[in-house]
């Protein structure tokens, strides 16, 4: 299987394919919105509050800001909504709608917008706990789905590859999301708009405290 091929359905790695300054305008739109106030651009209000939850399952708050709190929900949606094809769009409708199912049945709750952090967690842990070769598996299932609709022919998907599929996803834009966030550029990794002396080799822990560098 051509794993790179397969993951061109996934999140994490269609970022690499944007234009930074499509990606700069998307993080100064999330900052200048008003998370209380948000209506999500492409997800339901019901799905955008179950990703609120989700995103800081992830990424909770530590002795650095939750991933909401540094508005990554925000982000997710507009990624989605303004880079995402309509293949890619359904997609993620389609593995959302599996793993927020899932955690409807098990909770006995109704609406997405009412599941809990402890509703959702148990679901996200379960998606993403698997073997390297079940990996391999559902990444050749996700590659296969894809080929079907690129066919014409029914695509068939397991309910459990879905949800690992959306989490899988979802864990890769949370990360990338945080990491080019505002804050976490300049007040978390080592941050230097504007370069200075260039040292090629010097002890990393002296240069940036072992930071990864922002810029």
């Amino acid at each position: 299987m051509d794993r790179r091929k397969a993951l061109k359905y996934m999140g994490q790695a269609l970022g690499y394919y944007v234009a930074t300054p499509t990606l700069i305008g998307m993080v100064q739109s999330c900052k200048n919105d008003k998370a209380s106030e948000w209506t999500p651009d492409f997800l339901t209000p019901d799905e955008g509050e179950a990703l609120t939850k989700l995103v800081d399952i992830i990424l909770p708050k530590t002795d650095t800001p939750s991933a909401s709190e540094v508005q990554v929900h925000l982000f997710i949606d507009k990624f989605i909504d303004q880079v995402m094809e309509k293949e890619q769009q359904d997609f993620v409708k389609m593995s959302m709608g599996q793993f927020l199912e899932k955690a409807l049945k098990d909770s006995g709750k109704e609406k997405a917008g009412d599941l809990t952090s402890g509703d959702l967690e148990p679901v996200l842990s379960e998606a993403l706990k698997v073997t390297k070769e079940d990996d391999v598996k559902n990444f050749e299932a996700i590659e296969q789905y894809h080929e079907a609709i690129a066919e014409g022919k029914e695509p068939l998907l397991d309910d459990g590859i879905s949800r690992f599929a959306f989490a899988n996803n979802l864990r890769g834009l949370t990360i990338w999301g945080y990491k080019i966030s505002e804050y976490v550029g300049e007040e978390v990794l080592a941050y230097l708009p504007i370069p200075a002396e260039y040292i090629p080799c010097e002890d990393a822990q002296k240069l940036t405290g072992s930071m990864a560098w922002s810029l």
